[in-house]
């Protein structure tokens, strides 16, 4: 992996906005996967990227672990396990241009559904979470997480709909979700690695770039103790948009 010096200061920021997305803002790690291929290739940067996103998992487990919501994790994994060994079958077959256009047209359906129903049932259904949704709900998002996260990890957006859609607040969503993409990037080095999209080379630049993840981190929990639950939930809902049409029409 070959990397220009001015290029530092870009994977820097991307790192930054790992930490930042762990921590604090659910939805804009969409947009340092962006960054990094702003650099570097598609497919080499969703392998640098990878252990980048688990050093800004574990500072996020350790700072919100106790509000994790250990339900949804369990019954969002075993689907998106599956997402993942289908996305790792096709890696090597799609290219970046189909990747990006498929991920945008996922994210923008189901935020489309996430409003529709949100219009239909009215906030108060919402707290029911899974009944609101339907038992098909949780295998449509765990399996599109695990496609989309192996692909480009991109399952961000994807958890963001689902745990807004489960009505879970602020500190319950953070919790929730550091805990299931924890377990879910640790699932996948093993694809990755066989992809070869990890290798000893990117390894050495996420050496350099982990503690600009952990500065981002520590941004990300300060912005999390000061943003109220309204809008919080935009903040999110609007970078899964500019990440979907990103990808669409990039």
């Amino acid at each position: 992996m070959s990397v220009e010096p001015w290029h530092w200061a870009v994977l820097a920021a991307g790192a930054a906005l790992v930490g930042l997305s762990k921590s604090g803002i659910p939805g804009i790690g969409i947009l340092a996967v962006a960054v990094f291929q702003w650099v570097i290739p598609p497919k080499e940067a969703t392998g640098l990227v990878l252990p980048l996103l688990i050093v800004g998992d574990i500072a996020a487990v350790a700072t919100y672990r106790e509000h994790t919501q250990w339900r949804h994790v369990l019954r969002l994994f075993p689907w998106t396990a599956a997402g993942v060994v289908l996305g790792f079958l096709v890696f090597r077959r799609i290219d970046d241009r189909a990747a990006s256009v498929l991920i945008g047209a996922i994210l923008l359906a189901m935020l489309g559904l996430h409003l529709w129903r949100k219009w239909r049932a009215g906030a108060e259904r919402l707290e029911h979470g899974i009944e609101a949704h339907g038992a098909w709900f949780a295998p449509l998002i765990g399996i599109g997480a695990g496609f989309t996260t192996l692909i480009a990890n991109a399952a961000g957006p994807l958890m963001v709909l689902y745990l807004l859609a489960m009505g879970l607040p602020k500190m319950k969503f953070l919790g929730t979700n550091a805990v299931f993409f924890f377990a879910l990037n640790l699932f996948k080095v093993p694809f990755m690695a066989q992809a070869g999209a990890i290798t000893m080379p990117s390894l050495e630049v996420n050496l350099w770039l982990a503690p600009a993840v952990l500065a981002g981190s520590w941004l990300g929990r300060v912005v999390a103790g000061r943003v109220s639950q309204r809008l919080f939930e935009g903040i999110a809902l609007a970078l899964t948009l500019v990440s979907a049409v990103h990808m669409i029409l990039r």
